[in-house]
């Protein structure tokens, strides 16, 4: 990557910004200055004239930020260029040369080409292998002996008897250090072992108990998120997640639990229970809020194609959601975290016929009097919708 491609990929956002302005009306006319409704038309766009998706991630990463100091993989800038009206990056960087700027033609070369010529370069570089050279090693012819003129038969016996004389003393001093060494490695084994249970009492004296969670009207399992506050005394609460059709396990050596149990359309439940006689599992059952449901449902009921079933969808939103109502969109993303909407974007943003709309997730929701005061929403990349 060099200095002359970032300056190219500056032009070619400012080329699919412009693209983009032939056809519609965003909030700003600098795509920097695009989120939350604006950036998903565009992704609606770019599907439709490129063929092609870049992630809500990647549009943060390269168009929040100018100019960029890192160049999008090929792909993208492929699709992007493709979208401007360019057959490929190479082509539009070929129409927009710089003054002394050559472009190679290596640039095209595919992943095959490039491997044969590393292979090429890699066998040139080997070097020839050295000779070895093989020597005979002449042994020296050994004597052999007379038997007839041997006499030390006597003078073997007589060293076998003085070294087996000379064993049993070393044995016992062996079998002394052994004993020795032994006895300290059991002292030892003992001193871990206690060391150990004294660590650890907690988790081999604890039990484990098992909750689950059903939705009291229809006898089915949570849909959504559940949070789980486990409150003990003179300690701050535990706070734990748990996914949609999971149980909640829990381990302690208390005679107690008290837990406070929240969902994003079920009234808030506190349990409290005597460990002493409770069972090991149990299931415990939700009240959902039917209005905190009715919410959720308008908002993610598919009405593409049907005008009048959009007219509803809006009216029951503007009956549901208070016109003072806080509601924030939740972003994956490092550099845009959280975006603040009032309820008319919101409505139309859930109003408007978009791919994207069925990735549409509510985190939390909230109400006074009637009325929802706030809501806390996510819409789902493809990727991590697919994960």
């Amino acid at each position: 990557m060099t200095d002359l491609d970032l300056l190219h990929f500056e032009q070619l956002k400012k080329d699919v910004q412009a693209q983009y302005l032939k056809e519609y009306t965003p909030s700003y006319d600098d795509i920097s200055k695009w989120k939350g409704i604006d950036i998903i038309y565009f992704q609606e766009d770019l599907r439709k004239k490129a063929k092609g998706n870049i992630s809500e991630k990647s549009f943060y990463t390269y168009f929040k930020t100018s100019p960029v100091t890192k160049l999008p993989r090929i792909d993208m800038l492929n699709l992007l260029s493709i979208y401007a009206g360019y057959d490929s990056w190479y082509d539009f960087k070929k129409q927009h040369l710089f003054a002394g700027e050559l472009l190679q033609e290596s640039e095209e070369l595919d992943e095959e080409e490039i491997q044969q010529l590393e292979n090429i370069v890699s066998n040139s570089q080997e070097l020839p292998n050295s000779e070895i050279i093989h020597k005979k090693t002449e042994l020296p012819e050994q004597e052999i002996p007379d038997l007839q003129k041997s006499n030390t038969e006597n003078q073997i016996i007589n060293q076998n008897r003085e070294d087996i004389t000379q064993t049993f003393p070393q044995n016992e001093k062996t079998k002394k250090n052994f004993f020795k060494k032994n006895i300290w490695a059991f002292v030892t084994s003992i001193l871990i072992i206690t060391t150990g249970l004294l660590g650890f009492k907690d988790e081999i004296f604890s039990k484990t108990y098992k909750y689950c969670f059903t939705d009291a009207d229809r006898s089915i399992s949570i849909i959504n998120t559940l949070e789980i506050k486990v409150i003990k005394e003179n300690e701050s609460p535990l706070l734990y997640k748990i996914k949609p059709g999971e149980c909640f396990y829990y381990s302690t050596k208390d005679k107690n639990i008290k837990m406070q149990i929240s969902a994003p359309f079920y009234e808030n439940l506190e349990v409290n229970r005597n460990l002493e006689n409770a069972p090991e599992e149990e299931m415990i059952e939700l009240k959902p809020d039917d209005y905190k449901m009715a919410v959720n449902y308008f908002s993610v009921k598919d009405a593409k194609g049907n005008p009048e079933m959009l007219k509803q969808k809006r009216k029951q939103l503007e009956n549901l959601i208070s016109n003072n109502a806080v509601i924030y969109q939740v972003y994956d993303n490092a550099t845009f975290g959280i975006e603040t909407l009032d309820k008319q974007k919101y409505i139309t943003l859930v109003t408007t016929p978009t791919t994207s709309l069925k990735n549409l997730s509510v985190i939390e929701m909230k109400k006074d009097k009637g009325k929802i005061v706030s809501i806390k929403f996510k819409i789902a990349s493809t990727d991590e919708k697919n994960k």
